[in-house]
């Protein structure tokens, strides 16, 4: 399987992609996480990262793109992988088909879990954060009193709200991420890759509904 994993924050994505490496024995692989491993180790593509980084400008796209095109290079790679985090807009895309057709990798499928920004508002400002064993709350979906507990908060965790769950950093998130991917999920939708997945379902259905996406896509 050759996916890009497309998604809101709080829309579920990466409990759905643990899943997945879980299931199918693929990497889940985080341009995120890669920029930080790649400026940890001081690479050649870590230190040009660095360099943008420390200036205050946008990491290049060739420079991710490189490493992309090393990670997949992995033998944990070579039944396919989850890409995350890339691409965010029309031209990493074109610029992501390019590496992936000269590999001889080519997507597979593209895969929204969609969710209302209206519920993806609530859930992220419903968040909260156990001081003492930093256990994610929600007091939605898993108020406080929710079991388990660990040793040290009991029945009575005490909750914090992290500064990027507050309504109006929500707000702004949120609409950054519309602004940015609705131009790929037409494109993915004209170029007959995109599958689109109810995320507003229970954790194991929608895994099962990722999984018939997978199937039906030949991965």
């Amino acid at each position: 399987m050759r996916i890009v994993l497309l998604g809101a924050p709080g829309s579920g994505k990466g409990t759905q992609s643990q899943l997945m490496v879980k299931a199918y024995g693929v990497p889940q692989i985080s341009t995120g996480d890669l920029l930080r491993e790649a400026v940890a180790k001081g690479t050649e593509l870590g230190r040009r990262a660095k360099a943008a980084i420390d200036a205050g400008t946008l990491v290049d796209d060739a420079i991710v793109l490189g490493m992309i095109r090393e990670r997949l290079d992995g033998s944990d790679a070579a039944n396919g992988f989850i890409l995350d985090g890339f691409p965010r807009n029309l031209a990493q895309a074109a610029a992501l088909a390019e590496l992936l057709s000269v590999i001889g990798k080519p997507l597979q499928a593209v895969i929204l879990l969609n969710l209302d920004l209206g519920v993806l508002f609530k859930r992220l400002t419903g968040r909260r954060i156990c001081q003492d064993c930093g256990r994610v709350f929600n007091v939605l979906t898993a108020p406080p009193g929710t079991k388990p507990h660990c040793e040290k908060c009991g029945d009575a965790p005490r909750l914090i709200q992290r500064p990027d769950d507050r309504e109006e950093v929500i707000g702004k998130r949120l609409e950054v991420y519309e602004a940015q991917t609705t131009p790929l999920i037409q494109h993915y939708r004209e170029n007959g890759l995109l599958r689109v997945i109810d995320a507003d379902a229970p954790q194991e259905v929608v895994f099962a509904s990722l999984r018939q996406a997978i199937a039906d896509s030949g991965g």
